[in-house]
This record gives C-alpha cells, structure tokens and sequence, in this order.
C-alpha cells in the first residue's frame, strides 16, 4: 500500500512504538465548501487522536476564505488557483514533508487545483494526494481564471507521477448523487470514510510497528459499513423528522441543529450547505455548536464580532436564537449519552417553554439508557444504539467517526427531504440553487439547456440576461470573465427559475418573475411550463445518463 507507506513516513518515529513529533512534518487537508469543511472536521479529530497519545498536533486544514467559510455559505472563495497556493505557503513554512489532501468531488475546485500544481512543482519538500470521486477524464476542464492549467490537465499530471509515488490520486467511483450535484451527500460521506480509514490505519501500524495492510484497511471500513445499518433502521423516525422540520420551513419557521461537540460541527455543517443547495435564507436551517471549540480553529478571531451569519457557538444561541424562538420553530438536539446529559436536559427545558417542535437525536452504546426525565422531554427520540467495539486502540475513535457519520445521514436527509417537500426539487435537480462559484454557474448553465432544449448561445444569453437585471446587456458584460457574473449572481434569489421560465415561455423577464411569484412552489411554476401549449407531451428533457457529481 504505497499510500499509507508515504503517509507513515511523514509520521514515522526514529524509535519504534515511541510516538516523537517528525521532524518538520506536517499533513494539509485542503478544500472549498463542504469538501473545506470536512477537511477541517478530520484534522480537528487527528489532532485530537495525538494530543491523547501525548503528540503534539501534526494536522492543519486549509479551506477557501478561511475560518469564516466553515461557518457560513462562502462558496466563490474556492474559485482562485492562487488563493489557494497563498493559503498553503503560509501553513508550509518551515516544514521539511508536507502531505498535502486535496479534496474536490467532483475534481473542479480552482483552490485544490493550485495546490496541486503547486506541489508537483515542488517535490523535495511537498507529496499531493489528490481525493475526489470522478474519473480524471470527467475533470473540470474549463480554463481556471487565474491559472494556466485546468483541473483536468493537473489531475492527469498526477496521474502520471503516481507511478513513481510523487503523487497520487485517490477517486473510487461512488456513482451519481441521488439529488444531481449534490456533492454534500454521497461524496461528503465517502471523503469521510476514505480518510479516517487510510488515516487511522496509517498511525495504527506506525504505532505499532507494524506494516500496513488490506485487513487493517478492511476492518475500518466495515465499522462505516456498520453505521450504515445501524443509522437506516431508524428510517421511520428520521422520515417523520424530515416532515416536521418541512412544516416548519413551510410555515416560514426555522429549523435550528444543536450538537454537542463535533456532532455540532456536523449540524453547522448542514445548515450551511441549505444556503448554495436549495437557495435558502441562511436563517432557515442552522446549527450550533455546544461545547469548547477554541482549539478546533485556525485563527478564530475572524468568527468574532462577524455578525448573525456566523453565529454558531452555545452562547450565540443562548442570547440570538433561544429569545426569538416561536412555536412553529423546529429544533433538533443532537448528542451522545457520554455528553453532559445535564446541560442538554437544562437547555431543552428552556427550549420548550418556546415551541413544543423538540427532537433529539441520541447516540447510545448497548447498555446506556436515556434518564427518564430527559427521556420525557422529547415527543420523538431518533435513538441510535452502537454495539461495543473491541479495537484496542483506536475504538474509541471509530465510535466518534461513526456518531459523525450516522448524524451527517441524518441531516442531510432531513435537510434535503424537507426541501424536496418544499418544491425546490425537480425530478433531482436543484432548480433553485444560488450561482455562487464557477462550478455552480456551469451547472446552472447545463441545467437549462436540459430543461429548455435551447442551444447554449441562448441559455447563456438568458442566464445573464436574469443575473443583471435590470441592467441591459452590452458587449462588455458579455465579454466579461465568469468571475464578473457570479458577483452579482451569488446575491440574487431564484435567478436559474426565472431564466428558465423565460426561456420555456419565450418571455421577458419580468414576466417569468410574476409567473414564478404566483406559482405555489419553484417546481410547480417550471411543471407547468414544461406542459405548456408548444412542448412535446410526456417529453423527458433529463433523459439520457446523469454524471457523477459535478
């Protein structure tokens, strides 16, 4: 296993068994977005393995637009190649090996693409390791703006300097997204799993001494396995979960996502990708982190005094959300029965004197029982029980991968379903997902040609023709880079919506905004038009294979 081997050199110790800090060694997740976020997720858990095996931290994370983006929607950050150089130079300083994750389902992000390139470039001190879920040959090969290479070209250049172990590239086929594009789902889970297994295995064998192989790999794996099991049974509960959190958004109430340690930082996480995915208020779904972060960031000075979009920590909620809260609100406590059930029994108290829409949902290990008086609080209880683990050393942290794993599923079906309910999907098609980076432009770009049948010229003409109004096209703005368009578009709601019902209706602008004004959902509004007087009766513009995740 040449991977896991390059990784332990980085973390080898010149005496066996004896965990000494490498010298000048160091390991860089990278990403924008979600991918941004995971990263930062694992490399808080790794950090947090060594300082209990009394090491220090060997782990970093970079994430486009810095700290402020694994608490709020700030997807265009991920499109500059040499932001994210910048960002890796800064953290590199000094080290003598650097292994640095790059993270990009669907192979597209600018901000990883530059690292890479990057690293290639500098061999002696820099190994890429490259982690997305897309063949290379389905790369993004749109020209990156501020750099000479695209996506595609510097994949395939990996490619190459993997047979010399120079490189590699991690991209395992997972299949197309059940919601097209959605990247947070499938692809967010399996850069999970993926990492933590080669990650765990890799200090597991270092530790002792051993060499790494296909069994230690597999054993990891089917604990993911487990958890998949373990979470799905409770498909009943989570499926009326997803209804009452629906309710609520559709009563124009909120859904607040409050998680007790990382399992907060999963329910920030999913409430942050509400915003890009189905062009929510960031206001709508939120989560909050119970519980002492000030080691988790890199410079949490840039999430003070921010203001209510990055709001995300237990006091935030305390004096913003808890006195505001109303009855048609929807708030879900996330936690384990190893978390202060105190705590968690004080503030739910104090919740339900607002709104009586409390759940929970509750990690346990086969013999831990919910105090009844905790237990009484909550009308539903989605209650996860995990069978005893026997690994001897890193069982614990497997439970803590599994817990994190079993409340992302959770989420995001509850997040996606309610949405879905909303009508903010068609067929699986997010029509109303907000233009924020370049990946999202192109998307919204494919989306309409689909769904129109027009040529590009003219969906092209169409989409910013929606994104700067009022304001007429000229040549300029034409001519303008996509950078130039997706400023403006990333404020501006419902823009792919009423391109396409322009370019269905064959109407202004104005007209398609009144038409989709008066329709009772997003997807009603383009049902309709699809079967309007001119298109072909049962005609299935979607037909043919969806692509992996872009």
């Amino acid at each position: 296993m040449p991977g896991t081997k390059r990784f332990q050199h980085v973390i080898e110790t010149p005496e066996p068994g004896k965990w000494e800090e490498p010298e000048g060694g160091l390991v860089v997740l990278s990403g924008g977005g979600n991918s941004g976020r995971m990263a930062f997720l694992i490399s808080v858990s790794f950090n947090q393995l060594m300082k209990g095996l009394g090491r220090k931290p060997l782990y970093t994370y970079l994430i486009a637009g810095g700290d402020r983006s694994v608490v709020a929607s700030r997807e265009g950050t991920e499109d500059s190649a040499l932001h994210g150089i910048e960002e890796l130079k800064k953290v590199a300083t000094g080290k003598k090996r650097v292994i640095v994750i790059g993270i990009s389902v669907g192979l597209s992000a600018p901000f990883v693409a530059g690292q890479m390139d990057y690293c290639m470039d500098n061999p002696a001190t820099f190994l890429p390791v490259l982690v997305g879920f897309n063949p290379v040959n389905m790369a993004r090969n749109d020209p990156i703006e501020d750099w000479s290479s695209t996506f595609r070209q510097i994949a395939e250049r990996m490619q190459k300097l993997q047979e010399k172990q120079e490189a590699f590239v991690l991209n395992p086929a997972v299949g197309p997204e059940g919601l097209s594009g959605s990247s947070r789902m499938k692809g967010g889970s399996a850069t999970k799993i993926l990492l933590e297994t080669l990650l765990l295995a890799a200090h597991k064998t270092v530790d002792r001494g051993i060499a790494a192989s296909q069994r230690c790999l597999l054993e990891i794996l089917r604990t993911f396995e487990r958890a998949h099991q373990v979470t799905y049974s409770q498909s009943p509960k989570i499926a009326a979960l997803m209804k009452q959190a629906s309710t609520s958004l559709e009563k124009k109430g909120r859904v607040y996502l409050v998680g007790w340690q990382t399992l907060g930082v999963i329910a920030i996480m999913d409430g942050v990708e509400c915003i890009h995915t189905f062009g929510a208020d960031y206001r709508d779904v939120r989560g909050f982190l119970i519980g002492d972060h000030s080691d988790m960031f890199n410079q949490r000075t840039e999430l003070l005094n921010q203001g209510p979009q990055f709001s995300f920590s237990q006091e935030d909620f305390l004096t913003s959300i808890l006195p505001s809260l109303t009855e048609i609100d929807t708030v879900v406590f996330i936690f384990t029965l190893d978390d202060n059930l105190t705590e968690v029994q004080m503030l739910v108290e104090q919740v339900k004197e607002k709104t009586a829409n409390i759940q929970a949902l509750a990690h346990s290990t086969v013999g831990q029982t919910l105090p009844t008086p905790l237990k009484k609080l909550f009308p539903s209880i989605v209650s996860i029980t995990w069978p005893l683990l026997f690994f001897e050393y890193e069982g614990s942290f497997i439970q803590k991968f599994q817990h994190e794993l079993s409340t992302k599923w959770v989420l995001n079906t509850v997040s996606t379903g309610a949405h879905v309910l909303l009508g903010k999907i068609l067929q699986n098609h997010m029509l109303d997902l907000r233009i924020r980076n370049s990946k999202l432009f192109w998307r919204a770009l494919a989306m309409l040609q689909r769904f129109s049948g027009q040529p590009k010229a003219r969906c092209i003409e169409t989409l910013l023709q929606v994104i700067h109004f009022p304001q007429p096209l000229s040549d300029d703005i034409r001519a303008a880079p996509i950078s130039f368009h997706i400023q403006l578009a990333h404020e501006k709601e419902q823009v792919i919506p009423v391109a396409l019902l322009s370019l269905l209706c064959r109407c202004a602008i104005p007209e398609a905004q009144a038409q989709l004004a008066a329709a009772p959902s997003v997807c009603e509004a383009v049902r309709s038009a699809l079967s309007g007087p001119g298109r072909k009766r049962g005609a299935d513009p979607l037909e043919g294979p969806e692509p992996t995740p872009l």
